[in-house]
């Protein structure tokens, strides 16, 4: 087995609705979701608001990152991801989804 995350591109514009806090609704873009397989049982998400991908004035993009499960019907839950450990994982994953995206422009 690999020590390499399973990285998954989201299908052509994947997107998903998160509430906020006030449970306003917010459309967001699925750049890929991942399982590691040095952590057992959890598969993570990474988005972007929908949007900010198409701001070629700015080259940041504000990307969010969950733990999410999947059921049955296709439902998503996202948890939020708490440990230092698994935000790094996630930065460092990000740092090379960034680089391969470059590459391809």
């Amino acid at each position: 087995m690999s020590d390499q995350p399973d990285i998954r591109p989201a299908e052509e514009e994947e997107r998903i609705v998160i509430p906020d806090e006030n449970g306003n609704e917010h459309l967001y873009e699925v750049l890929f979701t991942f399982d590691h397989p040095e952590i057992e049982d959890r598969s993570y998400i990474v988005v972007a608001a929908e949007g900010d991908q198409e701001d070629d004035e700015s080259e940041e993009v504000e990307v969010h990152a969950f733990i999410y499960t999947e059921d049955e019907n296709d439902e998503l839950s996202l948890f939020p991801i708490e440990s230092d450990e698994e935000w790094e994982m996630v930065e460092e994953l990000l740092r090379t989804f960034a680089a391969e995206e470059d590459e391809v422009e």
